[in-house]
């Protein structure tokens, strides 16, 4: 894991040792596929947390969103909601819900670009663009392509229909290259309580080959996040300094529990 929670923050009642956490940014569908024949409206969440320690959750604002289908860029009207840090803090952050209407069939490619936030262990801002694939009405084209973002995860598997236990792959992009030896992180939306054995279980990491490309297969149902820790943001100022800025791709998909029986 890479993200070390710095003292002085809203979590430091929860350090009793130097540890370290992922950051995700969650963007999350209320459901990654819509069948029938009739225009539906899925709800989505967009949260700023650590998916499988279950919090905290932390600030942050959306400067830019859509859905593109079938080349076309459709806008997300967000609703700001205000919620606690951790459970019963009186620190409260930001986070954001939307419904959205698919009215045609495509493969609707959710988007965020959050504001950067400063880490300072690390010296460094960090942006963590976002995406979520959802597929309308059986309509399975462009799921394959990037939509031309300057952080993207484009995925070889298709990233949705997915079984517990599938192998996902995907090639990483920064500013519309391939990024090779980069770190991927992967971490699951621990709805279920699930305890890992040790901190090394809470965040997965791969890295990228020479042209971009990386794989994981996927252990158990639910939601799960691909981070891809990149480069190549614009350095920003910080009380009088310039800093780095850390470009990061990220990816949620959802995997589906085997059929009864199934073993």
């Amino acid at each position: 894991m890479r993200r070390i929670l710095a003292a002085g923050t809203v979590v430091t009642a929860l350090l009793t040792s130097p540890a370290a956490f992922a950051h995700f940014m969650l963007l999350k569908p209320s459901t990654d596929i819509v069948e029938g024949n009739r225009a539906t409206t899925i709800e989505i969440e967009a949260r700023f947390t650590h998916p499988f320690e279950g919090g905290p959750n932390m600030p942050f604002k959306i400067l830019e969103s859509g859905a593109v289908v079938n080349g076309h860029r459709e806008e997300i009207h967000w609703k700001k909601e205000i919620i606690p840090a951790v459970k019963d803090s009186n620190r409260k952050v930001s986070m954001y819900r939307a419904s959205f209407r698919l009215k045609r069939p495509g493969v609707y490619s959710f988007f965020i670009v959050p504001d950067a936030y400063f880490e300072p262990a690390e010296e460094k801002f960090i942006q963590q663009i976002t995406k979520i694939e959802v597929e309308g009405f059986g309509m399975e084209e462009g799921w394959s392509r990037p939509i031309g973002l300057k952080a993207e995860i484009v995925p070889l598997t298709r990233p949705f229909g997915l079984w517990e236990g599938n192998t996902f792959r995907g090639r990483v992009y920064f500013n519309g290259k391939p990024a090779a030896n980069v770190r991927v992180e992967i971490e699951y939306l621990n709805t279920e309580g699930v305890k890992a054995p040790a901190d090394a279980f809470v965040t997965q990491v791969v890295r990228t080959d020479k042209d971009g490309y990386f794989e994981y297969t996927i252990p158990w149902a639910g939601w799960w996040g691909f981070s891809a820790i990149g480069y190549g943001g614009k350095k920003r100022y910080k009380d009088g300094k310039l800093y780095p800025v850390e470009l990061d791709a990220v990816m949620w998909v959802k995997a589906y529990p085997k059929p009864e029986g199934v073993k």
